[in-house]
């Protein structure tokens, strides 16, 4: 289905719509020493960013991830419209995306039907179900579970929603950006991972209204958006990485690839390595548990040369940590730091 294209209107109208209803984002400094240093290490030997470095704790949001802002804004809209039907809501997710779609329903009064893959971690299963959500496994990838969604909307005629690809879901995630650059007005940089594109969208509209280059993080097998700015036009990508719970969409919606072929827009891969390595710099010094997707965003600035972000010297970069609906068992224990007694 196609959609009118976003605009930073859109933006505009979804934060007068969830202002005062999600959690405004916080931020903090990336701590000295985050890139652990050493020739074995798949982050690179002893970099550190030059410039001034935070990172936006979004993972803090309701639900656990950036995912309640376009979901409430999305089902808000509907609601004011009259075009909320008795069925409700569905959508298909990998749990992030469906935890917020539930939230949002659970806060308007609306019933929330959601479908994931059967690889969706048991974490978000069970918060899913906190929400009040029914809840249905289909296929193992994403792309089988939205089939199934798409099937379910059909015959009950409840409102289809989406993870990513819609204007209001990336409006509402746009948000986000705002929010950043009324704390930090004079941002260079924002760095945020990328899934199918809703995230990004809409950062990356509202950033380049205020002049803020955005870099686009992927892994580098699952790289839907980078494969589509490579074609110019949205391609079939296979999904392999730690991150693909979150990240894992095979094709990038078409108005995230009109977003990113903008100059004030940068394409990075990483590696899973990479991202696992981020995950635990941010656990190590921070005391941060986030979810491989968010840990991706970081990633980029650790990466070895010649891949990565290097900022410039005095560049003034936010990171954004996108969701933290994640297990932590799998985390080491952090160990002393240089200050630590």
């Amino acid at each position: 289905m196609s959609h009118p294209p976003l605009t930073y209107a859109d933006i505009e109208s979804a934060a007068d719509t969830i202002r005062g209803r999600v959690r405004p984002v916080t931020l903090s400094a990336l701590a000295p020493g985050t890139a652990p240093a050493g020739p074995d290490d798949p982050l690179d030997n002893g970099y550190r960013p030059v410039g001034e470095v935070l990172l936006a704790h979004e993972f803090e949001q309701h639900t656990g991830s950036f995912k309640a802002r376009g979901a409430l804004t999305f089902l808000a809209a509907h609601q004011a419209t009259g075009t909320l039907p008795d069925a409700g809501v569905t959508i298909a997710s990998g749990g992030n995306a469906g935890l917020a779609c539930a939230w949002a329903a659970q806060q308007l009064g609306v019933r929330a039907t959601v479908f994931l893959p059967e690889t969706a971690p048991p974490v978000k299963i069970a918060k899913l179900r906190g929400y009040g959500a029914q809840i249905h496994l289909a296929g193992r990838e994403y792309a089988e579970a939205l089939a199934a969604c798409e099937d379910f909307a059909a015959a009950t005629g409840a409102l289809a929603s989406h993870a990513y690809a819609h204007p209001l879901i990336a409006a509402g995630a746009g948000t986000l950006l705002e929010e950043i650059v009324a704390q930090v007005p004079d941002l260079d940089t924002v760095v945020v991972a990328v899934g199918g594109g809703g995230l990004f969208a809409g950062v990356a509209t509202a950033a380049r209204k205020h002049g803020v280059h955005t870099v686009a993080v992927e892994p580098e097998h699952c790289r839907a958006l980078n494969a589509a700015v490579e074609a110019r036009e949205p391609v079939d990508v296979s999904v392999d990485s730690v991150a693909s719970d979150s990240l894992g969409a095979r094709r990038a919606w078409q108005g995230a690839l009109d977003a990113a072929l903008h100059d004030s827009v940068s394409s990075v891969l990483v590696s899973d390595p990479q991202i696992v390595a981020a995950r635990e710099a941010l656990w190590n010094r921070h005391g941060t548990a986030v979810e491989h997707g968010a840990a991706t965003a970081l990633a980029a600035l650790l990466a070895p040369a010649p891949h990565g972000y290097r900022p410039r010297q005095g560049e003034k970069v936010v990171v954004v940590l996108c969701g933290a609906n994640t297990d932590p068992s799998d985390l080491t224990p952090p160990g002393p730091t240089p200050d630590a007694a």
